[in-house]
């Protein structure tokens, strides 16, 4: 592939991560606000499909996208699971409101890194994405096996404290999650043709899932028992989304899932440490060791994107 094509792949990538730190702090605070995670979450991604039914319809290539799309489907290549990415953005949206709060926005990032980097490490190997398979490297474990120790170390403050460790472990499924997503949404927008059409998909998926999660969530807890805020600032989460999921399912072809998924970590990493110290919380005061967590979290990021990227032979 074109080296340029790679290098602006990587470049738009990182911007994207910087714009998912940010999202995850307007997530999280609209969590506190409505004393609810999962109803935070369906307002994000229900404000992000709103967005989407005006977009694709109106747009030449979204509506293509749809009819190309359906076309895919109905001849099998497609596959409908390929279609479920939208599960596993709906339960990072959620674990957002769940969870900043009380971890922070860089411990909830970096707990989300060391996930990421192991999961697209397998995603990439598997040959899920559209750029087909690339082995597994020493190289590349190194960076993944990295990231997890940085995300120990990001939380090693916190160890005396066990219910705040058990929180880190949504926002590490939540990364684990996020590879997969890629993926197949790179699948769906290879087969539609447009990045639009797959990140419409993605929010209708995710939207249904939210919806009956927190179904379940008012029958067990009951209403939320906040109100909604009145900044407009807390309701942006949805289409900052809209913007990292259509970026991710346009560039994951000529990236592959790791790289695309080391260049966003990067992005999410400086731009969480500069959220939680520019607009911080009573949570999400960096300490020395979340910082060097955060530090080593990009150096396993630069390890592991300096490999060979080389696809599998089967």
């Amino acid at each position: 592939m074109p080296a340029t094509q790679r290098i602006a792949g990587v470049g738009l990538a990182t911007i994207s991560g910087v714009a998912v730190a940010v999202q995850s702090r307007i997530n999280g605070e609209l969590g506190v606000r409505l004393g609810d995670g999962f109803g935070a979450a369906v307002i994000s991604f229900g404000i992000g499909l709103l967005v989407l039914l005006v977009l694709v319809p109106t747009s030449p290539a979204g509506r293509r996208g749809l009819v190309t799309l359906r076309t895919a489907l109905g001849n099998g290549a497609l596959r409908p699971w390929q279609c479920l990415g939208g599960v596993f953005g709906a339960f990072l949206v959620a674990t957002q409101g769940l969870t900043i709060g009380t971890l922070g926005v860089a411990v909830f990032t970096v707990a989300v890194v060391a996930g990421q980097s192991g999961s697209s490490l397998a995603v990439d190997r598997a040959g899920i994405g559209p750029a087909g398979a690339h082995p597994i490297t020493a190289q590349r474990l190194a960076g993944a096996s990295l990231a997890v120790v940085a995300v120990l170390l990001s939380v090693s403050d916190r160890f005396d404290q066990p219910d705040t460790l058990v929180l880190a472990v949504l926002p590490l499924l939540a990364g684990v999650g996020i590879a997969w997503q890629q993926a197949v949404n790179g699948r769906v927008r290879g087969a539609s043709g447009s990045a639009l059409t797959a990140t419409l998909v993605n929010f209708t998926v995710g939207t249904v899932a939210l919806l009956v999660a927190f179904a379940i969530d008012v029958a067990v807890r009951g209403w939320p028992t906040g109100s909604l805020p009145a900044e407009p600032w807390l309701y942006l989460g949805g289409p900052i989304g809209i913007v990292f999921i259509a970026v991710a399912a346009a560039i994951v072809r000529f990236t592959g899932v790791l790289l695309l998924g080391l260049a966003t970590i990067a992005g999410q990493v400086v731009g969480a440490v500069l959220v939680d110290l520019v607009v911080p919380t009573a949570a999400s005061h960096p300490t020395l060791t979340t910082l060097g967590g955060a530090a080593l979290t990009l150096v396993a990021v630069l390890i592991a994107a300096v490999a060979p990227q080389r696809s599998a032979r089967h």
